[in-house]
């Protein structure tokens, strides 16, 4: 994620990219289903002086968002990108933020119709650098809240992370049928509901032969893993 430091990059807040816009107005439009329609959004860009016009047909959390990434790449210092809206173009603030600050290292403007934002002006510079601010803000607030959540649920004794594959009453169950040189270390796995590797990991005397889980036999008594 773009952090405040990397967003500002040395220039003040207040100073609009591309300063002297002189490229082509490329528009990006989008809808979440195959039965939404367009019309309006292209209807806007249109009236907004676009050149070419890019859209996509797909939710916003859908990374294969094939017509921004041709959109994006067709764009040349001194272009502006023109979208109906925000969340047009991104899935959350992080990937607005990425995507606008990944166009002002490039020398191209952003535009949002309806959020009437423009950072070619500087007005418009503002507001993105505070969003930037937001972001960052909200991202250090739900790092500290899950460090805190996970401090006190150690402290409550409960355990942290994913529960095991198997519990200790089934460990013994395999131990248990374990001893009957009938019954094969598959069979045994298959009827506990887990992997042979998951049963060797919880029984580690397998590694040495399941002689040693049987009281008095030796090796020469019992037939090789199975």
């Amino acid at each position: 994620m773009t952090t405040t430091a990397e967003w500002a990059d040395a220039d003040s807040p207040l100073e609009a990219f591309p300063g002297n816009p002189s490229g082509s107005r490329v528009g990006y439009g989008r809808v979440s289903t195959k039965g939404q329609l367009l019309d309006r959004q292209i209807a806007a860009l249109e009236a907004a002086h676009c050149v070419r016009i890019f859209t996509d047909k797909k939710s916003g959390k859908n990374a294969e968002r094939e017509e921004l990434w041709k959109c994006l790449d067709y764009l040349r210092p001194g272009d502006t990108l023109v979208v109906p809206s925000l969340d047009r173009l991104g899935r959350s603030i992080q990937d607005l933020i990425s995507i606008v600050s990944g166009l002002r290292k490039r020398g191209i403007g952003f535009q949002s119709l309806h959020e009437s934002l423009d950072t070619t002006t500087p007005g418009g510079r503002l507001v993105f650098h505070v969003f930037a601010a937001l972001a960052e803000f909200i991202r250090e607030l739900i790092v500290q809240g899950t460090h805190e959540g996970l401090a006190a649920a150690r402290a409550r004794g409960e355990r942290i992370g994913r529960p095991p594959a198997m519990t200790e009453e089934q460990v013994r169950h395999a131990r248990a049928l374990l001893t009957d040189p009938e019954s094969t270390i598959t069979s045994i796995a298959k009827l506990l509901g887990v992997s042979r590797t998951t049963l060797y990991k919880y029984v580690p005397e397998l590694s040495v032969g399941r002689d040693s889980l049987v009281p008095g036999a030796t090796r020469a008594e019992l037939p090789a893993p199975r």
